[in-house]
């Protein structure tokens, strides 16, 4: 797929609900910087409704990535993606002025002039939005075939290890509370 299949040419539908599918892969995010994520297998569903003089579009974002586990360092953890994006595209005479100014970041501006939409980087965007900050299996999951075992182990030691809850800065401070209290 190359970037123009991005591309909605919009000035010729007529109004009303148009649906449009895409598949994405790795191949598609070559042309950005490197992703936290690799073996992308993502199914966009955009519906576009196109109104007088703005477009309600919805990105319904399915599939699956592969992501490092934040837990164990696997790098094959499977991580599912599902999560919809809403956005409003309004047709103006200042595109450049108005998205400067707009603080709902769900609302675009495009020139009246404007024939097509281009829509690959809100994909780019939203799949990286559908992966959580932190990005580990639950734990029904810990010891599956995707974790990296010796990692497990390693931390099941650090774990049972008496840990000294002590910190010296406290004692000091405790020693004055208790001069300020007397």
């Amino acid at each position: 797929m190359g970037r123009r299949d991005f591309d909605i040419a919009f000035v010729g539908l007529k109004p009303g609900i148009h649906e449009y599918e895409y598949q994405i892969n790795d191949k598609f995010f070559e042309a950005y910087q490197q992703q936290d994520f690799r073996n992308c297998k993502a199914d966009i569903k955009l519906t576009l409704d196109k109104k007088n003089g703005f477009m309600l579009l919805k990105f319904e974002i399915g599939g699956a990535v592969e992501v490092t586990c934040d837990r164990c360092g696997s790098t094959v953890f499977p991580m599912n993606l599902w999560d919809e994006f809403n956005i409003v595209v309004k047709l103006v005479e200042e595109p450049d002025q108005m998205n400067a100014s707009e603080e709902d970041p769900d609302v675009y501006y495009i020139s009246r002039s404007e024939s097509h939409l281009r829509i690959a980087d809100w994909i780019y965007e939203f799949i990286n939005l559908s992966i959580p900050m932190q990005t580990m299996c639950s734990e029904e999951q810990i010891g599956s075939e995707f974790c990296n075992k010796e990692a497990l182990e390693m931390l099941k030691k650090l774990g049972s290890a008496p840990q000294n809850t002590e910190n010296p800065i406290w004692k000091g401070l405790e020693k004055i509370k208790k001069n300020l209290d007397n």
